[in-house]
């Protein structure tokens, strides 16, 4: 049941009962009226409301819009709409799931895609968090690391709760050009509530609903809202009638709940990350409320989790079967594209460029795949060139004067990955090299360190002897 009435009164600290019977009083009111010429109409228990103006540059019955700061806290208030009269919630604590997803149907067919491309360009950040001190009357609340777009707490509907959530990406930052914030993709704050069933698990659904949102940079909302009051200022009173006027806050309307809602937190050994916050009365969630989270490669060859086999890991050719390729992708991270590239070979992906592969998998994918795919090393920070010297009576047996050197490429430039290289190469343990040297002027022996291994000149060449220690079984190296 949609409800487009007028928006509650000011948030006020009172009691319980007073809180709840203030800021429904109106929807009370109309209710009631209804009730009576509809007794067979259910009523749900649940009314959220977000603390935050809508757009007054909406046509009347069309959804509103409401304009939001890029890491600014707003208040959720969770009411329950019947505690007035009584309540149908059995359990003391429910459980809600808050997501941002996508309003524009097209962006939700890819929007795994697209919150991975957002992943890789914004490395530890989330979609979503909760401001924890500023909530109030929320319990165990929890984020997944996987799912940046989703939280989840519980809370006791008898008393008054509200959830303070933070948005970290900007509507512009999914679309192909970014222009500015009104050019940007429209979300929804989505919340899903569950109770308890039978066997203390949140799996029953008992309401859903959510509001059409779009986030700007800090401030740019507040600009947004302005500009939006003085164009219809300027409009005609006739033209204004066309339009919704603007409400201090937001009220969630009732929707479908999102698919698999109940299933946020996995069950995995691995526990789940927990934001850690205090309370008089603490209830915990059931082991039964999760389950293992499936990966959306469901097009692999191996649903049931096996282990891929051992020639996955071979290079890409254009000789590969699909279910190889399929098998190559989840072995280099491409998971989330798997369902896109199941019917490909190894040569469909290889005749593929780069700008193909970026508007099909997004910037951050779309060139490391390319990367991967041609076989691009990371290029290392040093390259020396070293050699073992020969004994005086030995006959040279190679070309030129008979020394043959080998490269060592090092990346972080320390004395112990050098030792660790030249034991490498000669087939040593590491711990049977004592000391390094570097032969310097005159002949004399230089302890070599870090700092000189990062002062050494790009393709330097050296000769290696070795001198035995007299303590011990180990040996020494002399880079002449």
């Amino acid at each position: 049941m949609l409800f487009w009435h007028s928006q509650p009164e000011p948030y006020h600290q009172h009691s319980s009962a007073s809180y709840i019977r203030e800021a429904l009083a109106p929807f009370l009111k109309q209710e009631e009226e209804r009730h009576d010429s509809e007794n067979a109409t259910k009523l749900s228990p649940f009314q959220y409301v977000l603390c935050a103006p809508t757009s007054p540059a909406v046509k009347q019955q069309e959804e509103t819009l409401t304009y939001l700061n890029q890491g600014q806290s707003y208040e959720i208030r969770m009411l329950n709409r019947k505690l007035v009269e009584y309540t149908d919630i059995s359990s003391k604590c429910v459980k809600s799931i808050v997501r941002v997803v996508f309003h524009d149907r097209r962006l939700q067919y890819t929007e795994h895609q697209q919150l991975e491309g957002w992943r890789w360009n914004r490395p530890g950040d989330r979609i979503l968090d909760i401001d924890i001190p500023l909530s109030v009357g929320i319990v165990d609340p929890r984020a997944h690391p996987l799912q940046l777009n989703t939280l989840e707490f519980l809370w006791d509907p008898v008393k008054n709760a509200s959830v303070f959530i933070q948005v970290n990406c900007i509507s512009t930052e999914f679309t192909p050009r970014k222009h500015g914030g009104e050019k940007g993709v429209s979300f929804r704050i989505l919340i899903d509530t569950f109770a308890q069933n039978e066997h203390g698990e949140y799996q029953e659904h008992v309401h859903s609903s959510s509001c059409q949102v779009k986030v700007f940079k800090p401030k740019g909302a507040d600009r947004k809202l302005k500009t939006d009051r003085d164009k219809i200022d300027k409009k005609s009173l006739l033209d204004k009638e066309k339009y919704q006027p603007s409400y201090d806050t937001t009220m969630l309307t009732e929707c479908s709940p999102w698919p698999e809602a109940p299933n946020l937190i996995s069950t995995s050994s691995t526990p789940s990350p927990v934001y850690h916050h205090s309370s008089p009365t603490p209830c915990r969630f059931t082991d039964g409320q999760a389950r293992q989270q499936t990966t959306d490669c469901n097009s692999s060859p191996h649903p049931g989790g096996e282990l891929l086999s051992p020639g996955c890991s071979d290079p890409l050719v254009p000789s590969s079967s699909p279910q190889h390729t399929q098998q190559w992708l989840q072995l280099h991270r491409f998971s989330p594209f798997c369902r896109l590239f199941s019917s490909f070979t190894g040569a469909d992906l290889l005749k593929m460029n780069r700008e193909d592969l970026i508007q099909i998998c997004g910037p951050a994918d779309g060139i490391r795949l390319f990367n991967i795919i041609r076989g691009r090393g990371i290029q290392p920070r040093l390259t020396i060139y070293v050699c073992q010297q020969q004994s005086r009576n030995q006959p040279p047996t190679k070309p030129g004067n008979g020394l043959i050197y080998h490269a060592l490429y090092l990346d972080k430039l320390t004395l112990r990955e050098l030792s660790e290289k030249i034991a490498q190469l000669y087939s040593v343990p590491p711990q049977n090299i004592s000391l390094i040297y570097r032969q310097g002027p005159t002949g004399i022996h230089i302890l070599v360190s870090d700092e000189m291994v990062q002062n050494f000149s790009e393709e330097a060449s050296f000769i290696i002897s070795t001198l035995k220690d007299e303590n011990n079984d180990r040996y020494h190296i002399v880079l002449k």
